[in-house]
This record gives structure tokens, C-alpha cells and sequence, in this order.
């Protein structure tokens, strides 16, 4: 771009009134995060989009900073007053820097509005108001639309609402148009149509959504209807505006749908051209007593009449009545004579209407389709994708968790009394380290807790820090499928990015990689502290969960038969008795294990001034707890101190100690025993001596048995709390080991792996709280649901090349991880029914709350709390150009690798099922023989090693579905690679599963590819290109993007022309 030097040093010379801003700012150029030269002051001007910058107010200006293909970036902090001008050319950003925070946010305002894509902004308000301004005759008409007797005092019009069913779209229509008149006779019309609406209350006209294309025909009938969701403001008042347009060039009009006023005929240039349009009110559809519409198109001006256009207004679950309409719709290159049936069917039952599910789902977009299928008749398609709050609600309920796991690890540490130098700078070096990484918990949580707006993450968000924990686009992607001849049927696919830590990045792998080598390097005899196997470090989490988990119930069961002895309640003392045999039992198991033995040594050890004594003969601790007789009374059990500092060790001295924990439970059940036999015989001579003596017993004995059983309970809970101390201390000590071998590297796995789990979490809720409420009328699920368990199924779709590599082996540790997951279903007690989380990192509960009604139909096992298990698969298939050159020039190792390994994890589901279900509970395993052909089938495929085998993703959706499982469908970022797989696998359901008529297989799909039928969207207005987060996003699999399969032989012969291009000119 060429500018006049000298017109430019007038333009900064001219008086301030005529610029837009000018002040003093600090000014310097930055690349990344670095400063060149420390910030100077300039006296700034602001014109249009030209930013003067000069030495003084009175000076020559020195540089003129062009605002053009640049944004603004404001730090958002209190005490921050700078300002980032970035721009797209790659030209190096300018830092300015205000004198206050009022100064600098004025300065932002002024700099956004005045660069190119601010002036565009306003060009497109300039229209919108000249668009207001011409349907003023519109809007007045739209006024008469409102009754006199629903306008009050005010004069505030009231508007009628349209009765549907709960949770159920408002207003649900398709379209179809006749004899539409072309400009030129030969030549043949592509046509779509374009719905506005024009609220009453507002008296303004908004786009909302648009048909697909229709090629070759002047009687267009539209694939693609219009639905309003429940939430929308449409009532009987409101106006519908349809406007028919004829496309000449159908890969340049989405780029101009956004930009012309709406009642305006485009220019040739744009590729379409204004045909006619024509209006109707909303009642009128809906009180019609045919529900159907037919009206005149004309033009703009309302003279001439070019064609008809067919409104009629769809039920889901009812077909059209009227009259037998055969309508021959233009294909290319083939002709198909569609017939819409005369006959109304019998409505959706009631059974059928999915309870709400609004504490989970979010934002629903709905779009609407009636395809023909194969013997001519129709078959209605609504689909529906929502965000959910739980993309939210479990990371921040997950780190919370973290946070107190780790504070009290860190409290553990701390209590393992005095230690040998070596160990003790040891044990402060990993607190120091873990109480950063606390730290940066806390943290997340905080800025988390901040958040508004809306809730899912897009995926220009996946780099942010503070949004790491929170999984990339989940969505619920949902097709509801009515047919003439075959029941109603639902889809559900859970579509989310890879679960990765995209902030962390990867440059040195994913964590299949780095865990293999972290526990590689831990095998190093150069560390100073002692090797533990990840199998014993998990059994020292798992016991102290124990510990935590049991002392405090045996200390309330022991306190409970204290007091059933108070009382002198032989049934109550029977019950307590048991709760705390049981739980002491369970406590007593928890430490049948040689770690904590080892580690109780190696604790000593570490210990200063410590001296080993040789062990004595061995003795069978399971023999000393066995059998009352031969045990002493508890008051002579001797009593061990801690373990010991400056004395001999004894090895057999654990032993001792955790036996005792038996022997005082014995000699409680003994006493207890004793003192019921004495009651049944006191009570059975004074029943002979008086018989109303038994009834007008009074409670004088009752001291006799709490003063007998004190002792003995007091004596239990210093045996147990003495097993407590020595257990915490010993594994602790060996958790002090895994900390100490591979910081920080250590920590900054399980900082990754509690990222990558998070995300993948998430999206688990999310698809078992769908499937749940979706199965709770299906019993055979239910079964399956709490007998075997729950498959959940994830199609990847990541390349193995570069970074996707990385996103690769952080998925697929994410996804196993959540097989120590565990649901558990119960009853909300209020109306909160958000999930509940509960456990640590190596052992998780979900509390899945129901109300109460829905509660009532689940099976006895899952309302008494049986724990349901999860059952995650995933095969991953690269499909994209960095597949191509992974399979020619890479590795796929990696990929091949997961798939079998996942291989033998759904035949393990496959084999469960067959042996604990009957083979009649559920309609879908009536076909036994064709689940193993499946199974057989995916084996020779993955076996195969055939490059970008789809037909692996089919099977193993197609296995998921008959086995009741929840689908995931991820790539990079659930969008362009998500959209195509899961539209493609739509499309083939309805071919295989509804009979969609083949020669409409292609169109379907068209139909729900085209973005355009989701209405003319800004970039701004489109949260995975503009990024704002208070948007309400748009379906993704509505992106007409293509899938990326490169021929390689044509990839081949371009990298060896690029390789000697690239040579010539470095010649």
C-alpha cells in the first residue's frame, strides 16, 4: 500500500479536535513475550485507522502505524495498563503502555473500533440499520398483527404462546416450492430458501436459518425443514419471511449470505439472484385446519408472481394428512417420483418422551429433515447437538479432590517424625515441590470459579493454562428418527476433542511415552532412594484410602455398642456387634500384605542410629488372630510403643501389633456373647418365677454390661490406632520414595496425566447420565447396566505424525484411566442433580442423582448401590494428509498397537456379556452369530494393517451399538474430522437401519454437511473462528470441509519436487 509522505505529515499536523483520540503512551515492539528496546514515550494520534506516533505534541511524526488485519489485546488485570497490537501479516506487535487503567481501557476501545475489521463492523450496522429502515412498512403491518384486548394499561403488547409438548420444539415446518419462474427458459434453477423472522415486540427481522441447495428443477422440495427450539421467543404474532433465491455459483454464496440486507436483490457478481419472497404469521400455520400453507411468491416491488411455495407444519411422530401429493423431485442425472402419505399415524407415546435432562444439557440446536425411503414414503429426521455444564462442573469438582489428596499427602510426609539427614532433606525437597504443585491447583480452581459465559471450551481455547483441565467441544450430537413402518429410534454420539494437554504441549511425546520412560529412568541405581514397582506405590495409595476410609466407621460402630450396652438392648447390641466384626475384619485385611512389612523396615532404616536385629523363628500371624481359646485377656496384651528410633528393630514386632487388633475384637464378640447367655438365662427364671417380672424389668443392669465392655473397646480402638500409626507411616514413606526418585518429572506426570483424565472424565459423565436417562424404560439394559457393566466406545481419528502422535498417547492413557471409574445411581434430594464425585486419583465414584420418580424404575441392585463398572475402548484410524505421511514416511506402530490392545479388552466385555446375560434379555442379542462374524471381521481388519481402514471405526460403532454402549466420536479438535465421521455414520444408519432410498444417500448427506442450512453466520458469530465464548455455538458437523485423503502418490511426487526447489535455491 503507497501513501503521499507529505499528505501523511499534514494529516498529523492538524489540530487535536479533528482526531478520533490522542494522547501520551509508552511504545515499543515486541516479539512473543520479549521487549526489543525498553518502552519510550510518544505523543499518539488516532485518524481513522492511521496511528501517529510522535516524539512530542508539536514534532514531526516519526512512524505511522497502518491498523489494518490486526486485533487488540487488553490484559485483563487490575494493575495492568498495557495494550498488544498483534497483527496477522507477522509483522512485529506494538506494545503500548497508558498512564492509568481508565486510560488504557479508552485506548483499547478507540484502537479495536478503529482497525479495518472495526470499520467493516460498522459498514454491516450502517446496513442492518438502512434494512430496519426499509421494512418499516413491514413492521407496521406486524403491529395490526396484535389483538387490541392483549395490549394493557402500558400499551405493552401481550403476546400468545404456541402450545407444545414439554422439552419439545415450538414450531416445527417444512417447505417445498412449485412452477417457480425462471429469468431465461432454458435455463434450470438451483434454489434454496432463506427464512427470517420478524419478532414482534422488536419489530426487527432476523436471519435464522436457510434450506440446502436444490439443482435442476423449478418444483424444489427441501430435505432441510425449520424447527425453533423450545427456549426461542416465537409466538402466534410472529411474522415468518421466506425469500427464494436462485444460486449460479454454489461455492461463493455462504461467503455473501451474511452481508446483503435481506429484502435486497443481489448483485450478478455474488453467484445468486433474488427470485421472490412472501410472508405469513405464525398463527396461521398453526391454526390452519389442513396445517399447511400455500403461498404466492413475488418480487421485491410485489407485482409479478414468480411461483408458489408450500408451507407445512411437522409433528414428530405424525405424518401429513391431506390428499396423496406426488412430487417429482430433479436429481442430477436421475429423476425419483416421491409420495408423501395420505395417512396420520398414531403420535409419539408418552413413555417415549425423554424425561429433562436441562441440569446437564445446554443450548440445543435443532435442525429438521424428511428424506424418502426406499418404498417411496417418508421419514422425519430431527437432530440436536447441546452443550453440557459438565464440561465445567467435573474438572472443578476433580481438582478439587486433587487438592485435598494432596494436602493430606503432603500431611503424611510431614508427620513421619524424624528421619536421617539424607532422608530428611529428601522428604523437603518433595514438599516444597508438591506444595507448589498445590498451589497451582488452588490456583486453576480459582480462575475456573471465575468463568462465565458459555459452557463448553472451543478449540482456539485449548492452549490456554488456566482452561487445561476442561475437555475441547463436548457436545451431545442426537438424531431422533421417525419412520412410516418401523419404530422410533434414537442415535446419541458424544463428540470431544482428544483429551490431551495441549498447554504442556509435545514436543517429547505423549504419556504413553513419557510414563515408559519416567518408570525406565526410576529403575536407575543412581537415584539415592529405594525402587518401588508402580503396582506396590498404587497398593500404598489403596491402603491408606483403607485407612482413612475404615478407622473413622470402626471408631462409630465401637462407639454404637457402647451404647446399645447402656441401653441393655440385646437386639441393638446383636447389630452393632456385627457392623464392627465386619468392618474390624476388613480393617485387619487391609494390612495382610508383605509391603507394609518391607516398608515398616526400610522406614527404620532410615531412621537415625538405627541397628537390624536377625528375625527369630517365623510365626504365622493369621494363626495368633485365629482362635479365642488359645488368646490371652486383652488387659494383658503387652503394649508396643511407635516404632522404635534408637533400639533394636524387631521384624516379627509388626506382626505382634496388627494381631492384637484380632484378639481384642475376639475377646469383645466373647464378652458380648457371655453377657447375652447370662441375659437369656435371667430372663427365662424370672419368666418362671413371675411372669409379668420380665416386663417390669428395669434398666439396673444396664451399667454391668457398658463398665464389662468399656474396657475391651477402649482396648480395640489403641490396638487399631497403634496398627494406623505404624501403616500411615510405612506408606507414606514408600509414596516419599516416588516422589523423591524423578522430581520434578514425577510431578509433572501426574500434573499431565490428571489434565488428559480430566477431560476424558467429563465426557464419561456426560455420555452415562444420556444413556441412563435414554435406557430407563429398557429393563434388558438396566440388567446389563449393573451385571456386566457399561462399554464405552471412542473413535479416534489423530494421525500418528507429529504432534497428533502426542495427542494420541495422552488419549489413550486417559481413556484407560477411566476403568477405575465407578458409578453409583441415587436418589436426588433436591434439585440439584449435578453429579457427585467422590475418591482419589487411583479409585473415583460418580453419584449419578435421579428424582425420585425416575428412580422407582431402576432394578433393586442399583437402588441399593451397586457400584456399576466401565468398560473404555478405543481404536483410533488416522484419516487426514499427516496420516499419509506417517504410512509413507513414519511410523504407525503406535496406532496399530492401541487398536489391538483394545482388540482384546471388547472381546473381554464380549465374553462377560455372553456368560452372565441370557441370550433373549435384549433385541439385540437375538443375533448372536452376527456379533461374532462382527467381532471377527474388526480382528482381520485391524490384523490387516491396510492403510486408513475406515471399515475398523464402522465396526466398532456398529459392535458398540448392539451391545448398548455409548459412542465417542474425537479428533484434534471434535471438529472437521468429527463432523464428517459422525454425519457420514448418520446417514449410514439411516441407509441400513430406516431405509433411506439410496439415490438420496448423498444428498442426506449434503444436507446435514451444508452449513448453510444453519443460516448465515459472522465469523464472529461462529465460536470456533471468532472465539468468543459468550456465543451460543454452531453445529459442527454443519462445516462443508472435506476429509483430507491425499492420494500419496500424488503427496510423493510433491515433497520430491518441493525437496528440489527447495535445493536449487539454496544452491
Amino acid at each position: 500500500m503507497r501513501f503521499n509522505a507529505k499528505d501523511l505529515a499534514l494529516l498529523a499536523r492538524q489540530p487535536s479536535g479533528s482526531f478520533d483520540k490522542e494522547g501520551k503512551l509508552k511504545i515499543c515492539r515486541v516479539v512473543g513475550d520479549e521487549k526489543l528496546i525498553e518502552p519510550r514515550e510518544r505523543w499518539c494520534r488516532l485518524k481513522g485507522n492511521l496511528l501517529f506516533l510522535m516524539k512530542n505534541k508539536n514534532s514531526e511524526a516519526s512512524e505511522v502505524v497502518i491498523l489494518e488485519r490486526c486485533w487488540i489485546v487488553e490484559f485483563r488485570s487490575k494493575t495492568d495498563v498495557s495494550i498488544v497490537v498483534k497483527f496477522q501479516s507477522g509483522e512485529q506487535d506494538l506494545y503500548l503502555e497508558a498512564a492509568s487503567k481508565p486510560d488504557c481501557e479508552s485506548w483499547a476501545v478507540a484502537l479495536g473500533e478503529a482497525n479495518s475489521e472495526g470499520l467493516q463492523n460498522k459498514i454491516q450496522q450502517l446496513r442492518r440499520l438502512i434494512m430496519e429502515i426499509k421494512e418499516e412498512r413491514a413492521s407496521h403491518e406486524a403491529r395490526q398483527f396484535v389483538p387490541s384486548s392483549q395490549v394493557d394499561s402500558l400499551g405493552e403488547p401481550q403476546f400468545t404462546s404456541i402450545q407444545r409438548i414439554a422439552n419439545e420444539p415450538k414450531l416445527e415446518f417444512s417447505l417445498a416450492c412449485k412452477d417457480l419462474v425462471t429469468a431465461t427458459r432454458d435455463r434450470k434453477l438451483n434454489t434454496f430458501i432463506q427464512v427470517s423472522v420478524l419478532h414482534p415486540a422488536e419489530h426487527i427481522l432476523t436471519r435464522y436459518s436457510s434450506t440446502e441447495i436444490v439443482e435442476g428443477t423449478k418444483d424444489p422440495l427441501f430435505l432441510t425443514g425449520v424447527t425453533f427450539p423450545p427456549e426461542y421467543p416465537i409466538y402466534e404474532e410472529t411474522k415468518i419471511k421466506l425469500t427464494v433465491y436462485d444460486v449460479k455459483d454454489k461455492s461463493q454464496d455462504t461467503v455473501h449470505t451474511s452481508v446483503l440486507p435481506d429484502h435486497k436483490e443481489p448483485r450478478a457478481d455474488t453467484g445468486r439472484s433474488f427470485l421472490g419472497c412472501t410472508t405469513f404469521r405464525v398463527a396461521d400455520l398453526v391454526k390452519s385446519k389442513e396445517q399447511q400453507l400455500t403461498l404466492t411468491l413475488r418480487t421485491s416491488d410485489g407485482g409479478k408472481t414468480v411461483g408458489t411455495i408450500e408451507v407445512n407444519l411437522v409433528k414428530m411422530g405424525e405424518l401429513e394428512d391431506g390428499e396423496t401429493d406426488h412430487i417429482t423431485t430433479d436429481a442430477q442425472d436421475q429423476k425419483c417420483a416421491l409420495v408423501r402419505e395420505c395417512t396420520a399415524t398414531e403420535g409419539i407415546s408418552g413413555k417415549d418422551n425423554l424425561p429433562s435432562l436441562s441440569a446437564v444439557l445446554k443450548n440445543p440446536i435443532c435442525k429438521l429433515y424428511r428424506f424418502p425411503t426406499s418404498d417411496n414414503k417418508w421419514m422425519r429426521i430431527r437432530e440436536q447437538m447441546a452443550e453440557t455444564t459438565l464440561s465445567f462442573h467435573v474438572p472443578k469438582e476433580l481438582i478439587n479432590l486433587h487438592i485435598k489428596e494432596d494436602m493430606r499427602r503432603n500431611q503424611e510426609l510431614k508427620d513421619l517424625g524424624e528421619l536421617a539427614p539424607h532422608w530428611d532433606n529428601m522428604r523437603k525437597s518433595v514438599i516444597a515441590h508438591c506444595d507448589q504443585m498445590l498451589s497451582m491447583y488452588q490456583d486453576t480452581l480459582a480462575e475456573l470459579g471465575k468463568h462465565t459465559g458459555s459452557s463448553f471450551k472451543s478449540s482456539c481455547s485449548k492452549g490456554e493454562k488456566t482452561l487445561e483441565f476442561i475437555p475441547i467441544n463436548l457436545h451431545l450430537q442426537r438424531m431422533h428418527v421417525h419412520s412410516p413402518r418401523l419404530k422410533d429410534a434414537l442415535y446419541d454420539v458424544i463428540t470431544v476433542g482428544a483429551p490431551a494437554a495441549h498447554f504442556q504441549g509435545f514436543k517429547n511425546g505423549g504419556l504413553r511415552k513419557l510414563l515408559s520412560k519416567f518408570e525406565a529412568e526410576r529403575r536407575n541405581t543412581g537415584y539415592q532412594c529405594i525402587y518401588y514397582s508402580p503396582e506396590n506405590t498404587a497398593k500404598a495409595k489403596e491402603v491408606l484410602s483403607n485407612i482413612n476410609h475404615l478407622q473413622p466407621l470402626i471408631s462409630s460402630h465401637a462407639d454404637l455398642l457402647l451404647n446399645s450396652a447402656s441401653q441393655h438392648s440385646p437386639d441393638s447390641l446383636k447389630n452393632s456387634l456385627k457392623m464392627l466384626s465386619e468392618k474390624t475384619e476388613l480393617f485387619v485385611h487391609a494390612f495382610k500384605d508383605q509391603l507394609v512389612r518391607s516398608a515398616l523396615l526400610a522406614l527404620y532404616t532410615a531412621r537415625p542410629g538405627c541397628v537390624l536385629k536377625k528375625p527369630a523363628m517365623p510365626r504365622n500371624s493369621t494363626e495368633e488372630g485365629g482362635d479365642l481359646q488359645h488368646q490371652d485377656h486383652p488387659s494383658q496384651i503387652k503394649r508396643q510403643d511407635s516404632i522404635p528410633h534408637h533400639s533394636e528393630y524387631d521384624e516379627e514386632e509388626w506382626d505382634r501389633v496388627w494381631a492384637n487388633v484380632g484378639k481384642s475384637l475376639n475377646c469383645v464378640i466373647a464378652m458380648v456373647d457371655r453377657l447375652l447367655e447370662k441375659d437369656n438365662v435371667s430372663n427365662t427364671k424370672e419368666g418362671e418365677n413371675d411372669p409379668s417380672a420380665a416386663d417390669c424389668k428395669v434398666f439396673h443392669t444396664g451399667g454391668d454390661w457398658y463398665e464389662q465392655l468399656y474396657p475391651l473397646v477402649i482396648t480395640l480402638k489403641d490396638c487399631m490406632g497403634e496398627v494406623v500409626t505404624r501403616a500411615k507411616q510405612s506408606m507414606a514413606f514408600v509414596l516419599l520414595q516416588e516422589l523423591a526418585c524423578g522430581l520434578p518429572q514425577c510431578l509433572m506426570l501426574t500434573l499431565r496425566r490428571d489434565i488428559v483424565f480430566s477431560q476424558a472424565l467429563a465426557g464419561l459423565v456426560c455420555g452415562f447420565i444420556i444413556k441412563l436417562h435414554t435406557g430407563l424404560h429398557d429393563q434388558g439394559f438396566l440388567q446389563q447396566l449393573h451385571t456386566v457393566g457399561l462399554l464405552v466406545q471412542y473413535e479416534g481419528l489423530l494421525s500418528t505424525y507429529s504432534e497428533e502422535a502426542g495427542m494420541l498417547e495422552d488419549m489413550a492413557v486417559g481413556i484407560s484411566d477411566l476403568q477405575k471409574v465407578m458409578f453409583k445411581v441415587i436418589e436426588a434430594k433436591s434439585e440439584d442433580f449435578l453429579p457427585i464425585i467422590t475418591g482419589r486419583r487411583e479409585h473415583y465414584v460418580i453419584e449419578v442423582q435421579l428424582p425420585a420418580k425416575m428412580f422407582e424404575l431402576l432394578p433393586q441392585e442399583i437402588k441399593e448401590g451397586k457400584l456399576l463398572r466401565m468398560y473404555p475402548v478405543l481404536f483410533n484410524v488416522g484419516i487426514n494428509e499427516q496420516q499419509t505421511l506417517a504410512e509413507r514416511f513414519g511410523d504407525t506402530t503406535l496406532q496399530e498397537n492401541i487398536n489391538q490392545e483394545n482388540l482384546e479388552l471388547l472381546k473381554e466385555y464380549y465374553k462377560l456379556f455372553t456368560e452372565k446375560m441370557p441370550p433373549d434379555c435384549l433385541p439385540h442379542f437375538q443375533e448372536q452369530n452376527d456379533l461374532k462374524g462382527l467381532l471377527e471381521n474388526l480382528h482381520q481388519n485391524i490384523q490387516a494393517k491396510k492403510r486408513k481402514n475406515v471399515e475398523i471405526m464402522w465396526l466398532a460403532a456398529t459392535i458398540c451399538r448392539k451391545l448398548n454402549g455409548v459412542r465417542f466420536t474425537c479428533c484434534k479438535s471434535a471438529k472437521d474430522r468429527t463432523s464428517m465421521s459422525v454425519t457420514l455414520e448418520q446417514c449410514s444408519i439411516l441407509r441400513d437401519e430406516h431405509q433411506l432410498h439410496k439415490d438420496f444417500f448423498i444428498r442426506a448427506l449434503d444436507c446435514m454437511r451444508s452449513r448453510q442450512t444453519q443460516g448465515a453466520l459472522n465469523e464472529s458469530d461462529d465460536p470456533e473462528t471468532g472465539c468468543l465464548t459468550d456465543n451460543k455455538p454452531t453445529s459442527r458437523h454443519f462445516y462443508p470441509v472435506a476429509l483430507l485423503l491425499v492420494s500419496s502418490h500424488l503427496l510423493v511426487v510433491w515433497l520430491i519436487l518441493s525437496l528440489a526447489l527447495l535445493l536449487a535455491k539454496y544452491q
